[in-house]
């Protein structure tokens, strides 16, 4: 049976790209879980939708955590994974996300650059300011863009693509996401989820070579909801 959902999910399909509205519980690819990841849904979906007869072919270009939401971007030909990985290397896929904070930033717009360094117990990045043993530079740009009486929204330009990169350069300048108990908010959010959202990815079709501009709609929740009405 086709998942309704899984449809209206979808931001924006043609012969080679697939890019989804993923929701915070999802996972983009398999895990020690064991959980379906959304590749596997998605999958399954065309091949009910286009009564495929084969397996059909879906790439995942990159990966959003799991209890973060928004924009996703698959390839669905071989030839198209090819050349987005290429232009994900080559940084022509920009990603824009919007962060939910409790803490107002040092400033209202920031350009960050930390060392990362991945923690594989832990499943968490340490942000460090100078270089140290296998750290990756992380970089980063925000900008304040709404606040409500208790929390702030930036605006996240994501120059680099590392584990974890804006959960810990946040909380390193002391502005953890809200509900991210890993990175020292105080409390979680009820439905596991973080406000943390890929909202916005740009890129160049690879195909086609038009310019491409996709927004994700921000979950349901009134917090979210408040900034949609509120942000400049």
């Amino acid at each position: 049976m086709v998942i309704p959902t899984i449809e209206k999910d979808i931001l924006f399909e043609d012969n080679h790209l697939l890019i989804y509205n993923k929701k915070p519980s999802q996972i983009v690819q398999g895990d020690k879980t064991g959980d379906r990841p959304l590749s596997d849904l998605l999958k399954d979906f065309i091949k009910e939708r286009d009564k495929k007869p084969g397996n059909v072919y879906l790439g995942v270009v990159h990966r959003i955590d799991r209890p973060v939401s928004g924009a996703v971007l698959f390839a669905k030909t071989s030839k198209a994974l090819t050349r987005l990985n290429e232009m994900l290397k080559s940084g022509e896929i920009h990603k824009i996300y919007w962060a939910v904070v409790k803490n107002r930033p040092p400033e209202d717009n920031g350009h960050l650059i930390h060392f990362l360094k991945r923690n594989e117990e832990k499943n968490k990045s340490f942000a460090y300011d100078k270089v140290i043993p296998h750290s990756k530079q992380a970089e980063l740009t925000y900008t304040l863009i709404s606040q409500s009486e208790q929390f702030y929204l930036l605006e996240v330009n994501l120059l680099t693509g590392r584990h974890h990169q804006i959960r810990s350069q946040l909380a390193k300048i002391g502005c953890p996401v809200k509900g991210d108990l890993k990175y020292g908010f105080d409390r979680s959010n009820p439905d596991g989820s973080i406000h943390l959202h890929a909202r916005k990815i740009e890129l160049l079709h690879p195909v086609k070579k038009v310019m491409m501009s996709i927004v994700a709609p921000t979950p349901e929740d009134n917090l979210w909801n408040y900034f949609l009405e509120h942000h400049e």
